[in-house]
């Protein structure tokens, strides 16, 4: 394997929980209306050091959605998803956009989310989207 590049940000980060790794600022936040399987979640127009993982069709709340699972480079944990493709109408401003769930990252503050609801089964979207 080659060498891994981690990205440094600078200003207000989320960042993995389990690693700290970089992944995002909060500048580039769309939308913290988001919901997914543990809890909250954040619509970001650009994320750092995730890897990609394979393409598959979601059935989300807001309609079907053609994602790829996005893994931190650090540590190799899941934080969230991609949207590759929006198959409603309404739904096409989240392509080419990053959710990052809530519970698998820290805060700009190194806070936590941490009062994760029950899990829900199936995935989640956006409640106002």
């Amino acid at each position: 394997m080659g060498r891994l590049f981690v990205i440094t940000l600078e200003g207000s980060i989320y960042s993995c929980k389990h690693c700290r790794t970089h992944l995002a600022l909060s500048d580039d936040i769309v939308s913290k209306a988001f919901h997914c399987r543990h809890g909250k979640a954040y619509l970001f127009d650009k994320v750092v050091n995730v890897t990609l993982g394979e393409k598959e069709e979601r059935m989300m709340i807001t309609g079907l959605h053609t994602v790829v699972d996005i893994f931190c480079v650090g540590c190799c944990s899941i934080v969230g998803w991609k949207y590759e493709a929006a198959h409603e109408k309404t739904q096409k401003y989240k392509e080419g956009k990053f959710i990052l769930e809530r519970f698998k990252v820290l805060g700009p503050d190194g806070s936590n989310y941490s009062s994760p609801q029950e899990a829900i089964f199936g995935s989640s979207d956006a409640d106002d989207a």
